[in-house]
């Protein structure tokens, strides 16, 4: 039987597509330096794309659903191969995937001269066709118990299509059924997902260390408790997103994925930044509840936005950008640690959360702070293209970062 070595070594065409994580990693943290690029200046009025979307939904679309999607699709065709025992999709499928996932971000862009159903189609034609193949991979190895991140990828599918729709009906999406059927499914993938990878990770790397105070075993029932009680208050905040229960239920929720968060040890990983990271992404989900909860039972906290990038730039953006330096480097052959060059995009990114926030605690500097929130992203994401492109794209090997 062909192993995954020997198909990946069989492959003669770019080694960018060798593996899932190389093209749509790479292309993730690209596609984030351009779109912030060009989300300043439409910001202050100095940038108008052709596209039928307003600006702010532009933005919250193409972080959300481009950004993201390409993550997860990045993530999902590296984990899955492990999780089935099947092989990689590799060469040209991978590029006709990736491509499929370009032609989308140009749609978008250019959308002002074309039919919205043509927009949507060729921005779904993506998520569709890559929720295809995954589910084919999980049913064919039967893989039973990762039918869950199958569903909760069908529903960010479905709230993609959503935000055409109301886009399309004149509705502002950045505030829509959409945008927040997405960020819930986005949000809930990190607490699944993460529920698995963190602990483990931390365990790990804390008996080699040989530790003694080890994290709480992923999965256990107080997680399962954790995590369904998440999803019912993200389906609130989905349809009732300003109900005093919604607010109530979105508290409950912080409070048990911050005490989640506490039980995996991660005031024990200080001294690797690389595990540390994980904890600091996670520790965005129970803040992004309790600052969601706050705005809607005492309305101008943080005000709505900024309450909602406690999930969009901190959970999505933090957590995407540790799993994409670790996969990195450990698919790459490479050591497992943070250099300086890796700290440093890592602090850029909870700088441009801070400040982002900040722009929603305090309105009247909202365009200074919304800015520099922009540079630091730009700084975060643009620092890992330049340090692990090396990598993605299989030039020489390069010394630890």
């Amino acid at each position: 039987m062909t192993t995954t070595t020997e198909q990946m070594r069989a492959w003669t065409g770019p080694a960018i597509l060798t593996f899932g994580f190389r093209p749509f990693f790479f292309g993730a943290a690209v596609w984030a330096v351009l779109a912030m690029a060009l989300w300043v200046p439409m910001l202050s009025g100095h940038l108008m794309l052709p596209t039928t979307f307003d600006p702010v939904s532009w933005h919250a679309h193409e972080f959300l659903f481009g950004y993201l999607g390409a993550v997860v699709a990045g993530f999902l065709l590296t984990a899955v191969p492990n999780w089935t025992g099947r092989l990689p999709i590799v060469g040209w499928r991978l590029g006709m995937l990736a491509g499929l996932w370009l032609v989308g971000r140009v749609a978008v862009a250019v959308s002002a001269g074309l039919p919205d159903v043509l927009v949507a189609m060729a921005d779904l034609a993506f998520p569709v066709v890559f929720a295809f193949l995954i589910a084919r991979e999980i049913l064919a190895g039967k893989n039973w118990r990762n039918l869950i991140v199958l569903a909760m990828l069908g529903v960010f599918i479905l709230g993609n299509a959503l935000f055409h729709w109301e886009a399309a009906q004149g509705v502002y999406a950045a505030q829509g059924y959409g945008l927040r059927l997405g960020l819930g499914a986005g949000i809930l993938m990190i607490a699944v997902i993460g529920g698995r990878v963190v602990p483990s990770f931390t365990r790990n790397w804390l008996v080699k260390r040989r530790s003694r105070a080890l994290p709480a075993a992923p999965m256990q029932p107080f997680d399962k408790a954790a995590l369904v009680l998440l999803a019912l208050a993200l389906v609130l905040w989905v349809a009732w997103p300003l109900g005093a229960l919604t607010g109530v239920a979105l508290a409950l929720v912080g409070v048990l994925h911050a005490v989640r968060l506490a039980r995996w040890a991660g005031h024990r990983t200080f001294a690797e930044p690389l595990v540390m990271v994980l904890h600091a992404g996670y520790a965005f989900v129970p803040l992004g509840a309790l600052a969601l909860a706050a705005e809607i039972l005492a309305p101008g906290s943080f005000g709505m936005a900024g309450a909602q990038h406690f999930w969009m730039a901190g959970a999505i953006g933090l957590m995407t950008l540790a799993v994409m330096t670790r996969a990195t480097l450990g698919h790459t052959g490479q050591e497992l640690r943070a250099g300086a060059g890796t700290v440093t995009i890592y602090l850029a990114l909870i700088l441009s959360v801070i400040a982002r926030v900040a722009g929603g605690v305090w309105p009247e500097f909202s365009g200074l702070l919304n800015t520099v929130a922009g540079l630091f992203w730009i700084l975060a994401f643009g620092g890992f293209a330049v340090l692990y492109g090396a990598l993605l794209l299989r030039l020489p090997a390069a010394k630890r970062i």
